[in-house]
């Protein structure tokens, strides 16, 4: 290989931190030449103002410049065409039309809904660690923030004020944080604005761009943080995903337990498969060894008991277990406030440590084919 063919393959490697694609492979490299150790390496862009063309820039000039016999990079920078660009969203949705929501029956990513049948319990905070866990395991995870009104995971996760999904024509690409890319509608308020006053047909249209407008690329996990309750979000997603999987959040007391149980159930009645529950806030153990329950105990296991459902006409049960008890912790409310989950900044810690096991399960649970058609041809 020449020294230009060389550089090529190197700065082709260089991957997208947005797009998570190598920018060889979605024609964002151009001419490179060479002369007396001195690489001149053309790229674009997708769009004017990029958000990600520093850190893209200087991946390209240290990839030419890690070449052997390189020594020193010039690298310029364009911005691709209107024609460029419909070309890109097109080869990304891989023969998909536009606003076509990906993640049906026959998709291959699990959706799994994080839901509580009330606030307060710690369901954001759990959501948000769990998904980055996931993706330390290795599992590309995607974050839909659906608690319009009370939305709270780019805060959770560390995603600056004011960061926006990066428009690509009629396609957004979601704000990426600890190897989790998340949407809210927390990115889309104006400066200033952070209340969302908004009502059922609003609400419906928001998440539904949620899952459509929004480009994940391929996952294996999408998380979707459920407002508390009952209310309009929880039907349409019903009617979005019924195929959805779903894990309940409650605490041990039997005021929330209770409420949580609801929220299960009307999950099952969409056709949504309970997959366990998470009791959050459990008894924690002061160094002395002193044990303090301070919401009770027990909650999740009933609401376990509760949702697991007894056999039909001979049909075995369907059996939904307590996945993980996360005790009260003060590192894992000060990482939320922080914006550094856990699980990543204090691992050690019982209630990351329980999110981390209850990742592993997650990820290493099978799902069920049943309902699902599968890409078969008959000879």
């Amino acid at each position: 290989m020449s020294l230009a063919d060389q550089v090529r393959t190197a700065v082709s490697a260089v991957t997208d931190p947005e797009l998570r694609r190598p920018i060889g492979d979605i024609d964002m490299v151009r001419q490179i030449t060479v002369e007396d150790g001195t690489a001149h390496v053309w790229i674009v862009l997708t769009i004017v103002g990029c958000p990600a063309a520093q850190r893209i820039e200087q991946d390209v000039r240290d990839a030419a410049a890690s070449v052997a016999g390189i020594t020193d990079v010039i690298v310029e920078v364009g911005v691709m065409t209107p024609f460029e660009r419909r070309a890109l969203t097109a080869k990304l949705r891989d023969g998909r039309a536009a606003r076509q929501m990906p993640f049906g029956p026959d998709s291959l990513t699990r959706v799994i809904l994080v839901t509580s049948g009330k606030g307060g319990v710690g369901k954001s905070t759990v959501t948000a660690n769990l998904a980055v866990a996931l993706a330390q395991q290795g599992l590309r995870v995607g974050l839909v923030d659906a608690d319009v009104h009370g939305f709270s995971i780019p805060g959770l996760l560390g995603i600056p004020a004011g960061t926006q999904p990066t428009r690509i024509d009629d396609m957004m690409l979601p704000p990426v944080a600890h190897d989790v890319k998340a949407v809210s509608i927390g990115m889309f308020l104006r400066e200033g604005e952070s209340v969302v006053a908004w009502r059922g047909p609003m609400l419906h249209r928001t998440v539904k761009q949620f899952l459509t407008d929004v480009f994940f690329g391929d996952l294996d996990v999408l998380l979707i943080d459920m407002p508390p309750g009952t209310g309009d979000i929880a039907i349409s997603i019903g009617q979005i995903l019924p195929h959805a999987e779903v894990l309940v959040v409650t605490t041990p007391q039997p005021a929330a337990s209770d409420v949580a149980i609801r929220s299960g159930l009307v999950a099952r009645r969409t056709g949504q498969h309970v997959i366990g529950v998470v009791e959050n806030m459990a008894a924690y153990t002061l160094p002395d060894g002193t044990v303090i329950d301070l919401f009770g105990s027990g909650g999740g296991a009933e609401v376990a008991k509760a949702l697991s459902a007894p056999g039909d006409h001979g049909s075995p049960a369907s059996e939904v277990p307590l996945l993980a008890s996360i005790p009260l912790s003060p590192a894992l409310r000060i990482g939320g406030d922080a914006g550094m989950p856990v699980v990543l900044d204090q691992p050690e810690d019982p209630a990351a440590h329980a999110i981390i096991e209850l990742a592993h399960t997650i990820a290493h649970r099978g799902r069920g084919l049943a309902g699902r058609s599968l890409p078969m041809q008959l000879s």
